[in-house]
């Protein structure tokens, strides 16, 4: 049986780098997926093997199942319904089976996620052999959460095609929400196992923003879903410069131990600008007048532009960072950056009434003239969905 899964990335809209010290944030889905294709053999197929293929790194990896059962002999004593933590020595065993490809060295950042995969697929499929394809629209390692949509699309997969009674939406072809809140939930927990064999200690913010969807706020571990009718647009920009996280994490710890009223003060403000964006988000619906809209996205574009400042002062900013905003302040728009800071992505708001041609005109020269790498998407979108090709 075939079966397709995507799930969308994410941005931090609100809120990096403060949340670490008790102010709020708001993340949102973003409109770029990373799509799973998954076939389970048959017996008239004769392929008794467990094939991945990485189209977008151009890696096809290969496994038979008696080799599996060789190095994992373990590997069919889970329940699709029960997630649980992959351990130590069973990582050092799946490291094994990864060690059987020669990674090229290029390419050896992917491969906790391909132990990520090996384990998510034998505790809830076990030793069926298949034929899993992964293609994403997210650039990896920028921040976007590449990795989580990369586990919670997996994730979503092998549970609708295990034991695990799925609830999909009514019938017909295209893409449709996946299940109801309880296999939404199991499909999160799940994902987050992949999550902590890829990045160690995650906090669960990118895999749940990519299950469930639309906005989450969060502050002190705790995560709340917001549901919103606003649609706004953003121009995500990759400045292909790369970031430590933790020093970036550790460099904002060591401005506040010098400077504690200070960058008390400034998480204080983050923590206000945080709450107004959710407010006014929250606040948006179907029967709000146009007008109405489009002050609320002015609203949005401000507490952008005032949290941009604020992450200057922590000190997270970079000058391909600078660069974008003032870029896009040529034309009046409003730029921040996303994530850690220190390269990485920055959202610029693409307002409603903004002309296709002053768009095109800002790729262009940010693509062109500074050698960034630009994406266009909707924020607050569907999360993990599926298709059965027209079969539910």
């Amino acid at each position: 049986m075939d079966v397709r899964t995507r799930a969308p990335g994410k941005i931090i809209l609100a809120g990096e780098h403060a949340v670490v010290h008790g102010s709020a944030a708001v993340a949102a889905s973003i409109g770029l997926f990373t799509s799973v294709s998954l076939r389970l053999h048959s017996p008239s197929d004769n392929d008794d093997t467990l094939t991945l293929h990485l189209m977008d790194v151009d890696l096809h990896l290969s496994w038979p199942i008696g080799r599996i059962k060789e190095v994992y002999p373990d590997s069919v004593n889970s329940i699709a319904s029960s997630p649980t933590t992959c351990s130590v020595e069973t990582i050092k065993l799946l490291s094994t089976l990864v060690e059987d490809h020669n990674i090229p060295e290029a390419k050896i950042g992917i491969v906790s996620g391909i132990i990520a995969f090996l384990w998510l697929y034998t505790s809830i499929q076990g030793n069926k052999p298949a034929t899993v394809r992964v293609s994403s629209e997210l650039p990896l390692g920028a921040g976007l959460g590449s990795s989580a949509a990369f586990s919670v699309a997996i994730s979503a997969a092998l549970i609708a095609l295990s034991a695990v009674k799925v609830k999909f939406g009514k019938g017909g072809e295209g893409w449709v929400g996946f299940g109801e809140k309880e296999q939404q939930e199991l499909v999160n927990r799940w994902a987050f196992e992949g999550e902590k064999i890829i990045h160690g200690k995650p906090s669960g913010i990118d895999n749940t923003v990519s299950t469930f969807g639309n906005l989450i706020k969060f502050k002190s571990g705790a995560l709340t879903c917001i549901k919103s009718n606003m649609k706004l647009k953003m121009l995500i920009t990759n400045t292909k410069v790369g970031r430590n996280t933790k020093a970036l994490v550790a460099g904002v710890s060591e401005r506040k131990k010098r400077h504690p009223d200070a960058m008390t003060s400034v998480f204080t403000a983050v923590d206000s600008i945080s709450n107004e964006v959710a407010s006014i988000l929250e606040s948006s619906s179907s029967s709000s007048g146009y007008g109405d809209e489009i002050e609320k996205e002015e609203r949005v574009q401000e507490l952008m532009e005032m949290n941009q400042g604020l992450l200057q002062c922590m000190g997270v900013s970079h000058v391909a960072i600078e660069t974008v905003v003032r870029t896009t302040l040529k034309y009046n728009l409003t730029s921040k950056l996303t994530g850690a800071g220190g390269g990485g992505c920055v959202l610029t708001l693409l307002p409603a009434l903004l002309s296709a041609p002053v768009i095109e005109k800002v790729i262009k020269e940010l693509e062109e003239e500074c050698g960034f790498q630009c994406f266009i998407a909707e924020i607050g979108g569907n999360g993990v969905e599926i298709c059965f090709d027209g079969q539910t």
